[in-house]
């Protein structure tokens, strides 16, 4: 079996990441399991972790008066969930729910930005990953959106 730091190292969203930066970061990792309807995040919630998965579909929705929750996207093996721990006021910015059976890892935001802070290179490491992910997440959030409303006059 794995330990969390081997995990973390063969992870896509590490990938390059140095040897002595992942065993520094895996003091801030756990391995979590989230049932199929498992609701593991809510907008406006604290957003005190993120999620690495590692098995299985989350979805990540917006809420609408009246309505049923949008989808947004759909997240699954290989990708991060979870920005809203690095960026003041941390506060969840969507809602987020298993879709089957999740198992991923969760990483303590406290005690990452703490290491980060301590280390800049670090810091600016996971500050570029992040972006990454706020960038795409934002990209695919504009296609569902024209996919939704790009049809209507």
């Amino acid at each position: 079996m794995k330990d969390l730091s081997e995990i973390i190292a063969s992870h896509p969203f590490f990938s390059g990441l140095d040897s002595n930066y992942v065993d520094l970061i895996t003091g801030c990792a756990r391995n979590v399991k989230f049932s199929a309807g498992d609701v593991i995040a809510r907008e406006g919630q604290p957003s005190t972790e993120f999620y690495v998965l590692r098995h299985g579909r989350v979805a990540v929705e917006i809420n609408a008066p009246a309505r049923a929750p949008l989808v947004l996207r759909t997240a699954s093996e290989g990708e991060v969930v979870g920005w809203s721990w690095i960026f003041p006021p941390h506060r969840w910015q969507f809602d987020i729910s298993a879709v089957t059976l999740v198992r991923a890892l969760a990483f303590d935001g406290k005690c990452l930005r703490a290491k980060c802070d301590a280390d800049p290179k670090l810091g600016y490491d996971m500050m570029r990953r992040f972006a990454q992910v706020a960038a795409s997440q934002l990209q695919a959030t504009r296609l569902q959106l024209l996919d939704l409303y790009g049809g209507r006059g």
